[in-house]
């Protein structure tokens, strides 16, 4: 089997614009959680969440003003990516093949032009119905082109390989919050089987604008502590009351090893280990016993060849929902037996909020910086621990451990679960 290692890194998150400042946040326990400022949620059930602060695309790159219409989750994703590439030192290789070099990410749709289209709704109804034939003679005035085009998942995936000049295979998943932890699995198969040598993978989102937060709160996912933004979210806590939304973009350079050393590349680590399962349950809740959770993680450390006694440090799933961190726990418990009271654990959404399709790519990287520095994030908010919840969550400050073997844990709406493994590469 052909090995892949990961040799770039990149993330714009709620706790920095870059991969170190993000680093450097999550090892304070600083919390990037506040009054939404992106549009007015006043009358919201919740009016609080983890946006990218003063974020300029032309920090990044020189054609900003290319990309001035254009969604966050693209601009995110161009960010990260950019870093990301940088960081490998990927295109100074003056004979990549480009056409083995593919993206595969896990993104959501874009942002709504809430406000235009509300007024074109409000400008088309007669008798509290909209008139489709006027809406849409009105719409093709008014709409703006790419805009529209950005609701679509994929354009993230389509504007990164342009960017590039990436040719080999392009895809994208929406698998809600496992979509890019799920798109850098997808991506070591194909690497794995020889389809490309270099894919460039991750996810990109944001769900901070009416349509997402309404439809959240119907839901009832979302937290509604809004006079204590920074200790809103409280994984694993006996008070948590729902998750905070997040907004942000991963992205990893993933290589077939052999490739990486034919160029010199610095190789930050390795994916050893990949599991995908779903719950065939509900859409919203996991399955009381953790069937799908737990399977997934014995796919994972099956892939990796290893046992539950090889794994020092788990990222949690972590939301900070009732349901999702007490499956979890008993989930980790069933997989992991005794050894589940050994492992540390953390929950890096209490911190930045649920990145949402980009939460799974960010909290990979997260592994991989916890492998490179031997230290630990923590959950922080954990005051009043669950009954239910009785693991080591590494509550409040950080830890210093050595760690080799880190798993990831995602799981999406519509009971999708997909488990990671990173490993620091050994020769």
């Amino acid at each position: 089997m052909r090995r892949v290692v990961v040799t770039g890194m990149g993330m714009v998150t709620p706790l920095g614009r870059d991969l170190e400042s993000t680093w450097s946040a999550l090892q304070e326990g600083r919390s990037g959680v506040d009054t939404i400022s992106l549009f007015d949620a006043e009358t919201f059930p919740t009016r609080i969440a983890a946006e990218v602060k003063d974020f300029d695309l032309r920090d990044y790159v020189e054609d900003a003003d290319r990309w001035e219409e254009h969604c966050r989750n693209s601009q995110f994703a161009i960010a990260a990516a950019r870093m990301a590439i940088d960081h490998s030192g990927l295109l100074a290789m003056k004979d990549l093949d480009r056409s083995r070099f593919g993206i595969y990410l896990g993104s959501g749709e874009g942002q709504q032009d809430f406000p235009r289209f509300v007024r074109l709704v409000y400008q088309t109804a007669q008798g509290g119905k909209v008139d489709t034939s006027a809406f849409t003679r009105l719409g093709i005035r008014q709409l703006r082109p790419i805009p529209e085009a950005e609701q679509e998942p994929g354009i993230s995936a389509g504007h990164l390989a342009s960017l590039f000049g990436a040719r080999g295979p392009n895809a994208n998943c929406l698998t809600a919050c496992a979509a890019s932890s799920q798109a850098i699995g997808e991506a070591v198969e194909l690497l794995r089987r020889g389809d490309a040598d270099v894919i460039l993978s991750g996810g990109t989102h944001s769900m901070i604008h009416p349509f997402g937060v309404t439809g959240f709160n119907l839901l009832t996912a979302l937290s509604t502590r809004n006079d204590e933004p920074e200790r809103a979210s409280r994984p694993f806590d006996r008070d948590r009351d729902g998750f905070i939304l997040g907004e942000g973009a991963g992205m990893v350079v993933l290589e077939e090893l052999e490739h990486a050393r034919r160029r010199g590349a610095t190789i930050h680590g390795e994916v050893v280990g990949y599991g995908s399962t779903a719950d065939a349950f509900r859409i919203t809740d996991s399955h009381d016993e953790g069937r799908g959770a737990i399977a997934c993680m014995r796919e994972a450390l099956a892939d990796a060849r290893l046992n539950p006694e090889d794994v020092d440090y788990i990222n949690a799933h972590g939301t900070s929902t009732a349901v999702n961190d007490s499956i979890e726990t008993l989930a980790i418990k069933r997989t992991f037996g005794e050894d589940a009271y050994r492992i540390p654990i953390s929950s890096t959404k209490s911190m930045m909020g649920h990145l949402i399709a980009a939460a799974g790519s960010v909290e990979a990287i997260v592994c991989l910086l916890t492998i490179r520095d031997g230290l630990m994030p923590p959950t922080i908010n954990l005051d009043h621990p669950d009954a239910d919840c009785d693991l080591d969550y590494i509550p409040h400050a950080a830890r210093r451990k050595a760690v080799d073997v880190a798993l990831s844990n995602s799981f999406g709406f519509g009971g999708q679960n997909i488990a990671l493994i990173l490993r620091r590469f050994l020769n």
